[in-house]
């Protein structure tokens, strides 16, 4: 497509970094400067996979962090004159969107309630949450995370993000739905998405599982309980954290090799305080040292128990609910007198009470021994997970098949990773599984399965023959949309259907982002030119999720993985170089320092943070680069204010400074094709300050005047500005296009990417000059006096005079020196003689 091009504007008297964010936002909008070109073939396209924040409150400067990263790589690409597919996206099914609902509007989701139309939550939620009917609910996380999505826009335009923002997507539109659903329908053709009920872990307070990927491990206060069993050489002795899960006990196990154990195997024990029979057993992951040496297997209490439970085909007697309580009835084989008196409590409540018991009942020796030891919770919870039987959907990932784990380990080694070493952490996640990734949740706010299983004449549902609609009708709400054959009067009736009530992990839709954005099967010309994608950028805590679990998508759907490259950003610490995280609150909102420091300073102080290293935040790093955008802003008025350049570069200096120039022009790019933004933005942040600090003054005098030198002088002035605009244009869009905007026509972000220029300059030349005429400075400061000071006297000895020579007259006009003496010899030695 034809970009509008604007015309050069006139340099304003006093220039200014303050308001070029809105005046440059709009004009790009206007502009269409960032929008995708489809036409490009392929290989003339850059495609970005970019991560969709989860809209669940406030970006914090983090984000900030790691999206300007990937920008500045979009920036470059569009400039070496690639058309780049640079869409951005908004999370927003998903726990953290209903917890904010619920906050917000004092709400709670009820699915057995009828919809009301009607309905309008509370300007102030009171203490009781208001239950309403899942449409309503549903209805409430979609205005609210319009208000969030707006914000969250604001401040991506404000930092400068040149996404293309007629490319958006969000995870719960009608596209992101339809993709999912398909994507999950051909895993479940090709048997790669199967139904099973199995222990699984448990969100007490969200009441939804939980997949391995969202585990992480806490300290957890407890106590050891040293309990007897009653067997029938006498008691035995069991130490638990648990006791409340006693009545669900199946068996106890001990190691094989254990000589203390090895008459009890094949014999069994009753349970104290509810009488139950349970075997006691051999199996090589009882540790023979730790407590007794000998633990009861319960149903179940850790994945421990779910591996013996597994591996001894033992019975499951659950006792848990999922609302976390213990459930109203004993299971089979438990005495009911007993356990009424747990019916119903929390698991805490629950714990207390078989201890009173056990103490009444002398099965508790001596007291409880208290403990802190690692208790696996929801990386968003604040309860410990417990494991209940239920029936999931789970996607085959590795987990219980080895050749298809090896064929995953392949696809990470077929991506470059930047930095090469984050591939290990994909590796071990991989190579560590110990199941297959659970999909479903039992949420509201989300992809429904398309799924809806048909009733027997008594009611109940056959899982094993699921029915699926046809792809040309997704998406589908299976609980307001009927399943083909049927119609809606047989929802729940005898020979009816049900649907299915659950909806997608959010990671199950995530996971498709290259294939959303990419319009998979909806606009195949669009999906051909970007997919598989060039680039994942995205932070390291969750390769284990969103990275892993793209690749599995793309490996089973298409063969191949979904980008050639990753990049893995750090997190931001605090200043004592702790993560932050709204928990801590630690977390530095982005706006006040936008507004404050102002964007371009802001995208210096990301730009400084390499990929896969985690970066303090500094504010002084803000500071210094508002200083780098206001040098600009001087720098270039000087430069312009000259007049017109068009001649040719003819005196050393000058074409010195060019060569140092090209240098620079060439370590930048060779740091972008590496995917080092932080390399290139060094090398053109270290030749500006030298072309500022000691250029310009060495020629400042010479530009001044008329004739060829300073001719050359102004061109050379010219064609660096030139070139340092575009080198600094992906790190500080804003300045860098106010300045081409008084002399170029365009915008800098279209113009090329600079190349090495061939020239006959010696870059020592500069070098050279530039020692000498610090140390005329450095004379001048230490006496006190103004660098306009007159130097009656500077006598130069040094190895390098013949490099000096040709800057001769320019530091003499420079340092305002009278007599100047130049000598070669083997030492450097620079004498200043002031007036």
């Amino acid at each position: 497509m034809t970009q509008q091009r604007s015309r050069p504007a006139a340099m304003p008297e006093k220039p200014t970094l303050d308001g070029l964010e809105q005046v440059w936002v709009s004009r790009w909008d206007e502009q269409g400067t960032y929008r995708f070109d489809r036409s490009k073939p392929r290989e003339q396209v850059y495609s970005i996979d970019t991560p969709p924040p989860t809209v669940s409150g406030s970006l914090h400067v983090g984000h900030v962090f790691s999206f300007t990263h990937t920008d500045i790589m979009a920036r470059y690409q569009r400039m070496i004159g690639k058309s780049v597919f640079y869409p951005i996206g908004w999370d927003d099914n998903g726990l953290p969107t209903e917890r904010r609902v619920q906050n917000v509007y004092g709400v709670r989701c009820d699915p057995s309630l009828p919809y009301d139309p009607d309905f309008v939550p509370p300007d102030k939620p009171g203490k009781r949450e208001i239950s309403i009917s899942r449409r309503n609910f549903v209805e409430l996380c979609h205005k609210l995370t319009e208000i969030d999505e707006q914000a969250f826009e604001e401040v991506w335009r404000r930092v400068g993000l040149s996404v293309d923002w007629s490319l958006l997507y969000t995870t719960i539109s009608d596209e992101s739905r339809r993709v999912s659903q398909r994507a999950f329908l051909r895993n479940l053709r090709r048997d790669e998405a199967y139904l099973a009920e199995a222990p699984t872990l448990w969100d007490v307070t969200f009441r939804t599982a939980v997949a391995q990927a969202e585990l992480e491990d806490r300290e957890w206060p407890g106590a050891f309980h040293r309990i007897s069993f009653y067997g029938e050489r006498g008691p035995v002795w069991v130490e638990t954290t648990r006791p409340e899960l006693i009545p669900a006990c199946v068996a106890l196990v001990a190691h094989p090799d254990d000589e203390r154990y090895r008459p009890l195997f094949g014999t069994s024990v009753l349970t104290p305080l509810f009488g139950a029979e349970v075997p006691v057993l051999a199996h090589h992951l009882a540790e023979p040292d730790k407590g007794t040496g000998i633990a009861m297997i319960c149903t179940f209490g850790d994945v421990t128990d779910v591996t013996w439970w597994r591996e001894l085909h033992l019975p499951t007697r659950p006792v848990i609910g999922w609302d976390g309580r213990l459930l109203p009835e004993p299971p089979e084989g438990v005495e009911a007198g007993p356990y009424k008196e747990l019916a119903g409590k929390t698991v805490h409540s629950a714990r207390e009470r078989v201890v009173e018991l056990l103490r009444e009942s002398g099965d508790l020796e001596g007291e409880p021994r208290p403990v802190r030891r690692p208790v696996k919770f929801y990386e968003r919870g604040d309860k410990p997970l417990e494991i209940v039987t239920t029936r999931q959907w789970y996607i085959r990932n590795g987990g219980r098949d080895e050749a298809l784990r090896e064929r995953l380990l392949a696809r990470g080694r077929e991506l470059a990773w930047h930095p090469p070493h984050m591939r290990a952490r994909y590796d071990n996640w991989v190579g560590g599984l110990a199941g297959d990734w659970l999909i479903s949740r039992q949420r509201f706010f989300g992809v429904p399965f398309p799924v809806w299983y048909p009733l027997d004449q008594n009611g109940r549902p056959a899982y094993d023959q699921p029915i699926t609609p046809p792809e040309d009708a997704l998406p589908v709400d299976p609980s307001s949309d009927t399943p083909p054959g049927y119609t809606e009067d047989q929802r729940g009736a005898p020979g009816g259907f049900m649907a299915d009530p659950d909806v997608m992990d959010t990671w199950a839709t995530s996971s498709l982002t290259p294939q959303i954005a990419g319009r998979w099967e909806s606009d195949d010309d669009l999906f051909r030119r970007v997919y598989p994608a060039d680039l994942r950028p995205q932070s390291h805590e969750i390769i284990r999720t969103w990275l892993f679990a793209t690749v599995v998508r793309s490996h089973l759907e298409f063969g191949g993985p979904p980008w050639s490259d990753v990049a893995i950003s750090g997190w931001i610490l605090d200043p004592d170089r702790k993560k932050m995280s709204k928990s801590k609150g630690n977390v530095v909102t982005p706006m006040d320092l936008l507004e404050k420091h102002g964007s371009d300073a802001v995208r210096y102080w990301a730009a400084h943070g390499r990929y896969g290293v985690d970066t303090a935040f500094d504010a002084g790093q803000l500071k210094i680069g508002r200083r780098l955008a206001i040098k600009i802003l001087n720098a270039s008025k000087f430069v312009l204010g000259l007049g017109e350049g068009g001649g040719e570069v003819t005196e050393p200096v000058d074409l010195s400074m060019l060569a140092a120039l090209s240098a620079a022009v060439r370590e930048a790019t060779e740091a972008f094709d590496g995917y080092d933004h932080t390399r290139a933005l060094e090398a053109a942040e270290r030749f500006f300050w030298t072309f500022c600090d000691d250029y310009l003054e060495l020629v400042k005098a010479r530009a001044y005047e008329d004739g060829p030198a300073s001719a050359s002088a102004h061109e050379a002035l010219r064609r660096a500005l030139d070139v340092l605009l575009r080198l600094f244009a992906p790190f500080l869009p804003f300045v860098t296009e106010e300045v081409w905007s008084w002399w170029r026509e365009g915008s800098v972000h279209l113009a090329p990417w600079p190349e090495p220029d061939a020239g006959t300059g010696d870059p020592a030349v500069l070098e050279a000059a530039c020692e000498v005429l610090r140390q005329v400075r450095k004379a001048k400061s230490e006496a006190k006096q103004s660098m306009r000071a007159e130097v009656s006297l500077l006598a130069v000895t040094s190895p390098r005079a013949a490099l000096v020579r040709p800057a001769q007259d320019d530091l003499c006009a420079a340092g305002n020196v009278e007599e100047f003496v130049l000598e070669h010899g083997e030492e450097t030695s620079i004498e200043v003689r002031l007036t």
